[in-house]
């Protein structure tokens, strides 16, 4: 199973004085069970990206295909796609609407022509994977606390069992421990069921902690596409786009300037901790 971007190009008002090109000539495939992670500074095509691997928006040139097949074709079955690619919008708990928690979650499986009970069934395994308790289900999702709408919104759409899994900055505004909660529920997810997650986020640290594979993009292109070590060694590149690597890089490129024998691919706090205790080893025993 994959999606396949094929020289996908995309403009906002063509013909008219907006005229923007949001995405340009993106070539690009997420193959089944990755855990891919999309950055870019605003304005750099990434929300743009996303919303057409489902068909929420259409390419102004190019193709795309799931699975092989050009969504595009006529007859091809959009509604079906959304269903197994599922978005979560930033600021998801926007799109929460009905009267309570459990009424909410049960709409994208009802949605599916499943019968009440499946509904229901969907719902509460849904509610139990992003961890929100049984007291929450018949209270008015405005009731709830921005981690916890969040969860709701979440459930939302893992009610509907999609193969892949978009999520548009899904931590955005959360506290640190609602953050993390939210990052851990979903990479846990991606570990017991193989599906494809596709995360954005402005987070390198988050970025670098969860994803296995990172599509940096800058004014509607594609900047790179590699594992996280690869791309944020082009550190400087990035911060010339208005990125940066994580604060571990950093920390590692001046170790090594100051003469400390360390590798500065570390991403991760506890890699950096583990190489620096390694060459102060071997330091020692010189």
């Amino acid at each position: 199973m994959s999606i396949k971007l094929d020289h996908v190009s995309y403009v906002y008002s063509e013909g008219t004085a907006y005229h923007k090109q949001a995405l340009k000539n993106v070539s690009l495939e997420i193959l089944q069970g990755q855990f891919v992670g999309v950055i870019g500074h605003t304005g750099s095509g990434k929300s743009t990206l996303i919303q057409h691997l489902n068909g929420l928006m259409k390419a102004t040139e190019g193709t795309i295909y799931y699975n092989g097949e050009n969504i595009y074709e006529k007859g091809y079955p959009l509604k079906e796609l959304r269903s197994q690619v599922g978005l979560v919008f930033q600021y998801p708990e926007y799109q929460l609407f009905e009267a309570d928690v459990f009424t909410d979650v049960c709409f994208g499986p009802k949605n599916q022509g499943l019968s009440a009970e499946e509904c229901k069934e969907r719902a509460k395994e849904a509610l139990e994977m992003v961890g929100l308790k049984e007291k929450y289900y018949n209270r008015s999702p405005f009731e709830l606390s921005g981690g916890q709408k969040r969860r709701a919104a979440i459930a939302g759409v893992l009610a509907m069992r999609p193969k892949v899994f978009i999520l548009d900055e899904p931590t955005a505004g959360l506290d640190p421990k609602g953050r993390d909660e939210i990052l851990d529920t979903i990479a846990s997810l991606h570990r017991e069921s193989d599906m494809t997650v596709v995360l954005v986020s402005h987070s390198m640290e988050d970025i670098a902690r969860y994803v296995e594979r990172i599509i940096v993009m800058n004014q509607g292109e594609v900047l790179f596409d590699d594992a996280p070590k690869k791309v944020f060694a082009h550190y400087r590149e990035l911060e010339r786009v208005g990125l940066a690597a994580p604060q571990v890089t950093y920390i590692m490129h001046g170790l090594k300037e100051r003469g400390l024998s360390v590798s500065t691919d570390a991403t991760l706090i506890e890699e950096a901790a583990d190489e620096i205790m390694a060459a102060m080893k071997k330091e020692r025993a010189e």
